[in-house]
């Protein structure tokens, strides 16, 4: 059984979950003897550290969001820099084979709804206080990596600036298509990127990327100021 990639955030977050787990039966493993991703899978899968049949916004449940699917089996084998050619090509080509573009082609959305949905970092978390998503719609987190709005104080730097990213690249129909296809699923551009696939994982629907496309590329919109 293959899971997701887990790190020593991963393990750190499970241990706030643990109240009895393992030790319910009277064993008291050593935690220090593991490794952070042993210990991380010891407290997540064994321990009961976190409720894996909760269910998931998306349809699905937290031990089923775990589960590694080909592309992310391959990317946990290294890097760009360390992945041998034939495999970033593999995942490449399952990046693309993933993206599903909107009848009647893209187009761009409302820049406005863009820019709260680049804002909000909403949607998707599981665990004891999960998000209720028929209140409030998910969020795309794109603060958390990307700077956008020049008068934006607060961004990530894991990912390239965007900052007049329309402004820059134009918006022509090519670059509409391009910039929805790297939203939607990136690992068609950029093999075993961070970045989530979040069309293809459907943590953005077709319309919100619709939207980020327009805070991104619309000459109106703060980016391109």
């Amino acid at each position: 059984m293959k899971y997701a990639k887990v790190t020593a955030t991963a393990a750190a977050g499970a241990l706030l979950f643990v109240s009895t787990g393992a030790q319910a039966n009277g064993e008291k493993p050593d935690y220090t003897a593991m490794t952070p991703e042993a210990l991380a899978e010891y407290l997540i899968f064994e321990a009961n550290g976190i409720k894996l049949d909760q269910k998931t916004q998306e349809g699905a449940t937290v031990k089923e969001r775990q589960m590694r699917d080909e592309l992310q089996t391959i990317c946990s084998g290294g890097t760009r820099a360390t992945l041998a050619g034939d495999d970033l090509a593999k995942v490449a080509s399952l990046g693309r084979a993933g993206i599903v573009k909107p009848e009647g082609g893209v187009k761009l959305g409302d820049w406005k709804k863009g820019q709260e949905l680049a804002r909000s970092g909403f949607g998707f978390r599981v665990g004891h206080n999960n998000d209720d998503h028929s209140t409030r719609e998910p969020g795309g987190n794109c603060y958390a990596c990307h700077q956008l709005d020049p008068k934006e104080i607060a961004y990530g730097t894991l990912g390239p600036s965007l900052m007049n990213y329309g402004k820059l690249r134009g918006n022509s129909q090519a670059i509409i298509d391009y910039t929805y296809d790297v939203v939607y699923s990136p690992h068609s551009f950029f093999p075993c990127t961070h970045m989530p696939r979040f069309g293809a994982n459907g943590v953005l629907t077709q319309q919100q990327i619709a939207d980020v496309l327009a805070y991104l590329i619309d000459p109106a919109s703060p980016v391109n100021q």
